[in-house]
């Protein structure tokens, strides 16, 4: 993480990092950020969770009351495989139930979370649970069960907890129908095409005899062709070579090679710095993950 993200300035932000050391939880992790946090109300944002409108809106509600904690809820149909929360009559959070069996409501819970400091008195009393680490759940709901004040917001749009390879490349999908617009600032030569919601980045050549369909992002420096296909759905990071082959609902990451591979390459994900490359025989067809500075023939 240190060595991608750096300091942050090639995203516009001042990036300071505190090691978690041991991994014992999720509260446990937010308790070594108190002397950061330096008394003011944060948010905790699990990075595997994308949400369509952000979450700018609930972080102004949260500053501008006098609640102790928020929550971010979303309606789900299979609440069971998430955190939960229950209500009263009246529509009040009074409970949350870590994979319930039978979910008192299909509100789950977001992994975004606002506090005030309140929350390291409850995260110092806890106890670790059956799994050994000290949960942020627990640590909401010992707020709930004192008294303190916590609020609900149930987001709007969409939701994906990205924890699976399905849920990012939907998640793929989703940001690409949401976000794409067609951008080209790259260079399109005679014979090569790009057609629908596709965003060509900085120095990125399309060859001629190659196709790209949006909705489509191709990231800088990268070089489609010649003779090939990047169809709808597929973002291609930076630095990356796609040269007579054919791809479509995938995500490519920094640096890959993908070269004479006959079938289509769909649903797939591949990490940075690998290589596909055809060979002689070929099967009927491709679904791939594979993991980073791979190098696979096919």
């Amino acid at each position: 993480m240190i060595e991608y993200y750096g300091d942050g300035s090639k995203l516009g932000m001042k990036l300071i990092y505190i090691s978690q050391g041991e991994p014992r939880g999720l509260a446990q992790a937010v308790s070594l950020a108190e002397s950061f946090v330096n008394g003011d109300k944060f948010v905790m944002y699990l990075g595997d969770n994308l949400l369509k409108g952000g979450i700018r809106k609930q972080a102004e509600a949260f500053d501008n009351s006098d609640a102790h904690a928020m929550v971010l809820l979303s309606k789900v149909d299979d609440p069971q495989r998430f955190g939960v929360a229950q209500f009263d009559a009246e529509g009040k959070l009074v409970k949350l139930i870590e994979k319930p069996n039978q979910p008192p409501s299909p509100f789950a819970l977001v992994g975004v979370y606002f506090f005030t400091p309140q929350i390291f008195n409850a995260i110092r009393e806890l106890k670790p649970s059956l799994r050994g680490e000290y949960e942020i759940t627990d640590a909401i709901q010992a707020l709930l069960t004192s008294g303190h004040k916590v609020t609900h917001s149930v987001v709007e749009g969409w939701w994906k907890d990205t924890g699976t390879i399905s849920d990012i490349l939907d998640s793929n999908s989703l940001v690409l129908d949401d976000k794409m617009e067609p951008t080209s600032l790259g260079t399109i030569e005679d014979g090569g095409t790009v057609e629908g919601r596709v965003h060509i980045d900085a120095n990125v050549v399309v060859r001629k005899g190659s196709v790209v369909k949006g909705p489509a992002h191709v990231g800088a420096r990268s070089i489609i062709g010649p003779n090939t296909y990047v169809g709808p759905y597929t973002s291609i990071g930076a630095d990356c070579q796609v040269t007579n082959s054919e791809v479509e609902n995938s995500v490519i990451l920094d640096g890959v090679e993908i070269r004479n591979v006959e079938k289509r390459i769909t649903s797939s994900i591949i990490g940075a710095r690998s290589q596909v490359i055809g060979a002689e025989e070929r099967p009927a067809g491709y679904k791939l993950i594979i993991g980073e500075q791979s190098s696979i023939r096919v």
